[in-house]
């Protein structure tokens, strides 16, 4: 047992040796001199995402905490891009894989699990997905490994090459090195914590600001201070936002949150795409949206300074979904007006 153990640490490490770092690079927005805006572009990870680093970080946690034994099967709550990077790891360690999802999950990521091996339990909706994981982990004698209560502390948040040390590694030689704010969306909430327990345990000033889609109740618990908040139907935002409150969503590492609407989220994604030339994911345009929100305060007050963001992942698992007009017209309503905020906010994109 503790030889398998170890050779399956040793497999998750030197997968992470080969890996180079994800890149920083600059958005060019001359409408915000003095102010510069940069994206952490975590779709090069192996399996497309920023989930990859949290699903390692998952299964060293379970490995480490004796949660895992050869031959048994892992089971997820994921809507996709987590369950993704977790049958990656699954694969690779020669255990089986089974993904609890709602049935409106993008096609392309449910044959992205199929293609590293995985398996596709459906159920009808986001609420359900928890309370299914824990009943197929039961009866199939398998573990779940619950990125919604374990993702906040899976992560060494005090280094160890976390996503936070890297960014601000990367900032090092830029014109403003310690960003004046770093945006980001929540799922599990666990890049959030690890991002503000990172910043407060280097004394940095820089304001952590978390952005949350509609139909999530991680905006209003964060305003009113109750976490038992739950809502009946789920975000439409694939990847962020949630019905209740996670154990993984620290509420007090945040600084400020902002709530974006889902027509915003899609009308800054393909924003994003006339300015860099690339699809993104919708979870990156409800960041975009919270970022040029930020900057344009900075442009407003007189202050000077960087800005750091993610790009969670490529919007080519979204071709079918955020990227047909017909689909965004029913589900999620008109995103014209929105892009022409941010027109008005930030010039109109070449």
């Amino acid at each position: 047992m503790r030889d398998w153990l170890h050779q399956a640490i040793h497999r998750i490490e030197a997968d992470f040796q080969r890996s180079a770092d994800t890149h920083l690079f600059r958005l060019d927005l001359p409408e915000f001199d003095g102010i510069d805006i940069y994206i952490k572009d975590e779709s090069t990870h192996p399996t497309g995402s920023l989930k990859h680093r949290l699903a390692r970080s998952l299964f060293l946690y379970a490995l480490c905490n004796g949660k895992i034994r050869q031959g048994q099967p892992v089971i997820e709550a994921s809507s996709g891009s987590t369950a993704v990077s977790e049958a990656y790891f699954a694969r690779m360690l020669g255990l089986r894989f089974i993904a609890v999802m709602p049935r409106t999950t993008a096609r392309s990521k449910i044959a992205l699990i199929e293609f590293y091996g995985g398996e596709c339990h459906f159920v009808g909706s986001a609420p359900e997905m928890h309370d299914a994981a824990v009943a197929l982990a039961a009866k199939t004698g398998g573990y779940f490994m619950d990125q919604f209560m374990f993702a906040e502390r899976a992560t060494d948040w005090r280094g160890n090459n976390n996503i936070a040390e890297s960014i601000y590694n990367q900032m090092r030689r830029e014109p403003h090195p310690v960003p004046a704010a770093v945006v980001m969306s929540a799922g599990t909430g666990g890049t959030s914590a690890t991002l503000g327990r990172y910043m407060r345990y280097c004394r940095h000033p820089t304001e952590l600001v978390v952005v949350d889609p509609e139909n999530s109740v991680f905006y209003d618990s964060y305003m009113t201070g109750d976490l038992t908040m739950t809502r009946a139907c789920s975000s439409r935002i694939e990847g962020i936002g949630r019905p209740k409150v996670e154990p993984s969503f620290q509420h007090g590492v945040i600084d400020r949150m902002i709530q974006v609407p889902d027509g915003a989220s899609v009308a800054a994604m393909q924003w994003l795409e006339a300015r860099i030339g690339r699809k993104a994911g919708p979870s990156t345009g409800t960041n975009i949206w919270g970022t040029l929100q930020v900057a344009g305060e900075m442009r407003t007050a007189g202050r000077k300074g960087s800005i750091v963001t993610l790009l969670c992942d490529s919007g080519q698992r979204y071709l079918d979904t955020y990227y047909n007009p017909d689909w965004v017209a029913e589900r999620i309503g008109e995103a014209g007006p929105w892009r022409e905020k941010l027109d008005a906010l930030c010039g109109p994109a070449a």
